[in-house]
């Protein structure tokens, strides 16, 4: 696949588990649901998909399963990032070799680096393929922000890392992104509530969480906006607005995998300690926005 595509709706994938173990076949479903629903990439082991507690050998083997199910339709970007460089390293060149189109690292979490910390873990990945990279920015979950002088100095150096997922929720990141480095940089938005706002300042599309349950609807909000027809994209924005707060009413990603359940895509809402299952009054809050919009099973 061309070394620049990676724009649109490009799905963050949950991973389903069965009485504690990873449900390959669950996974091989879910991607065709993602192909059919049109989204433009899928991102197997980040955070929705519980990267945190999946152990080495079932992180590989979800990226594993996920590109053999896709079968060169879409592109793969695995989840490679880690708070320890010598493993994100170590994902990177696995996830290489297991035919992954581009990766997903995230900054380092807990150990809080400085900012030139940052720049040579990222370099240290960056040399380990020659494969787009998507940096992930995410100062909520990790602590830290990667800091745009550093981006600007890893695109320099590094021309596959040219992208970068934007979860920290300021539109005026965005700006100053595309202020420092214009088209030499794609900004992916993070968060789905933010997606229309980000594309409105020179994002180009979104890591969804979202789009596991409602591919084409997001597929559709981002194409809209991209083709410049804000007023539709804005309209579906407000239809879709209260489904993307109720997918974050619990820790991510708990309630798209109730959904997901529910709706009959997986046989198990099942997620891993210390994650729990989504509260009662929480199943109300996510049922009762996303009713309208998916059929859910008895």
């Amino acid at each position: 696949m061309p070394s620049r595509p990676l724009t649109g709706t490009l799905t963050a994938l949950a991973t389903p588990f069965d009485n504690g173990a990873v449900c390959h076949d669950d996974l091989r479903r879910l991607v065709e649901f993602q192909v059919k629903g049109g989204v433009d990439g899928l991102v197997p082991v980040g955070t929705t998909g519980e990267s945190p507690t999946l152990d080495y050998d079932e992180h590989i083997e979800v990226i594993r399963t996920v590109i053999e199910a896709a079968r060169g339709r879409i592109p793969v970007v695995a989840g490679t990032g880690s708070n320890s460089t010598r493993e994100a390293v170590l994902f990177t060149r696995q996830a290489h070799e297991a035919g992954a189109n581009a990766m997903l690292v995230v900054a380092p979490y807990y150990n809080k680096p400085s900012q030139e910390g940052l720049f040579q873990h990222f370099g240290a990945v960056a040399e380990a393929t020659d494969r787009p990279i998507i940096l992930y920015s995410i100062p909520g979950r990790c602590g830290i922000e990667i800091g745009v002088d550093v981006v600007a100095r890893l695109r320099a150096r590094y021309r596959h890392v040219a992208w970068i997922k934007e979860a920290g929720g300021s539109v005026d990141r965005v700006d100053q992104l595309k202020q420092a480095m214009g088209r030499d940089l794609t900004v992916l938005s993070g968060d789905d509530s933010l997606t229309l706002p980000f594309m409105a300042v020179g994002a180009e599309g979104v890591i969804s969480v979202a789009s596991n349950v409602l591919p084409r609807e997001v597929s559709r909000l981002v194409k809209l906006a991209r083709a410049n027809d804000f007023a539709a994209a804005s309209r579906l924005h407000r239809r879709l607005y209260p489904a993307f707060r109720a997918l974050f009413v619990e820790p991510n990603p708990v309630p798209v995998k109730h959904v997901l359940k529910r709706s009959g895509r997986i046989a198990s809402a099942e997620v891993r300690s210390p994650l729990c299952s989504l509260s009662a009054a929480s199943v109300r809050v996510v049922e009762g926005a996303l009713g309208g919009l998916l059929r859910f099973r008895g």
